[in-house]
Order: structure tokens, then sequence, then C-alpha cells
């Protein structure tokens, strides 16, 4: 299925392994070209060279701290000088302490906060104008099943998973209108990137993403990865939205 995503340009977050770096493959898969950022320079340069060798598209690895506004200007800005544009992000940095309410510390609940939820506003605030002045472009959160669930030990990922909810709705109010699809995606087990892909592919039609929306235009907040739901990858195509508004 061909997802519409050849020579777009895309800049993921949390992107050196996990749930980041399989988005990363399945985007690099479709064409698109790929900025990798995470914190450790190495296993990022690792991954991005595998992606560039299996996909052949350009992937550059990209180290930043998306707790820093410094870091995240700085690497959207170095993206615009390379690519001339950004047309999708994908935010999956993060991991946050567990423990005991009692056990947890100030400086534990505000480095997840800053980094889990802060991050994810840092890293949409630097993209959204380019988008906006665009009119397009393509912003996938990829959140915790935490945030809609009471959860014993993972408390402090819980609430800024809450946190990047509300946050992904309220920048879809604001910014639909003008082209800016944006996208909410639960994280759990890695899937094949090539799943994900698929799933990111404008052409690819979602019940999660057909579903009524209170806005005119796609705020598509998608619900948990089961089968013929959207993936973060196939979440970023244009065929998506259009898929959505038939």
């Amino acid at each position: 299925m061909d997802l519409s995503l050849k020579d777009k340009v895309a800049f993921v977050t949390g992107a050196s392994k996990g749930i980041g770096r399989a988005v990363a493959e399945g985007l690099a898969k479709e064409g698109a070209n790929v900025v990798l950022t995470a914190r450790n320079d190495e296993p990022l340069q690792v991954a991005a060279n595998e992606i560039a060798a299996m996909s052949g598209t350009e992937v550059i690895g990209m180290a930043g701290d998306m707790s820093k506004s410094d870091e995240v200007e700085r690497c959207v800005n170095a993206t615009l000088k390379k690519f001339g544009r950004i047309d999708i992000l994908v935010t999956c940095a993060g991991s946050s302490p567990g423990g005991l309410l009692e056990d947890l510390t100030e400086e534990q609940w505000m480095a997840s906060l800053n980094l889990k939820f802060m991050g994810y506003v840092r890293s949409v605030r630097a993209v959204i104008p380019h988008m906006r002045e665009r009119g397009e472009g393509s912003i996938v959160l990829v959140v915790g099943n935490d945030g809609l669930k009471p959860s014993y030990w993972e408390m402090t990922a819980g609430v800024a998973n809450a946190a990047d909810i509300n946050f992904a709705s309220s920048v879809a109010e604001q910014y639909g209108r003008y082209g800016v699809r944006i996208s909410r995606r639960r994280s759990r087990v890695t899937r094949r990137s090539s799943s994900r892909a698929r799933m990111s592919s404008p052409s690819h039609r979602s019940p999660s993403i057909a579903s009524p929306s209170r806005t005119r235009w796609p705020t598509s907040l998608c619900s948990s990865p089961r089968r013929g739901r959207p993936s973060s990858t196939a979440l970023t195509s244009p065929s998506t939205a259009r898929s959505a508004r038939r």
C-alpha cells in the first residue's frame, strides 16, 4: 500500500530504540527522509545507519535532549536548514520513575513532567509555526495507556500522559483549521515497523479516525492499537486524513 510518504521529511523523538525506532523504520521504508533524535548519540547513530542502509532514504541521527528548550530548537532548526521543511513530527521521548506516592521525590515528579509532557510541548511548539505557515503537516504524539486509567506503580508517567492527552486535543482544536493534523497514539509493546507504516498512511481507513469530531477538521485522537486501527506511522500520512473525511 502506498502511504504517500515518499520524500516527506519526518522528525522523530526518542528514536534510538523501542517505539521511536520502529516508527522511524516504518517511515523510512515508505520513502520518507527521517531525522532521529535522542539523548544518547552512540545508539542513535547506530539506529540511523541501520535504518538508512535498510531503506535507502536519507536518515540522520541528531543527538538532542527534549527536556531542554534550546536543544529542541537546535535540532528543529538544523532539520529545517537541511531539508527546508518538516512534514511529520512523531514524539516518543520519555521514561518516568515509578514508585509509591510517599517514596517519589519532587525532583522525580518534575523530571517526569519535564520530559514526558513538556518535552512533547517543546517539540510541537518548535514545529507548529512552520507547519501552520505551509498550511499542512502531521503531528503524532505517542502516549502511554497510563494516562487513561489508574496506575499503581507508574504514577508519574500516568500523570504526564494524561497531560499529553489533553494537550493533543487542545492543539488539534487550535491548529486543525490550518491544515495541521494532530493525532494521539497509545503506546504499547513495540509492533513490527511495517504494520506501523501501513497504518500511518493517508489511504488507510480507520474506525478511530473516521469517528465524528466536534470540529470540521480531522482531529484523530486514536485509542489502542487494535487490528484495523492506524499505527503511529500510518497516522502521519495525508491519505489517513482523506479517509477520515470520506
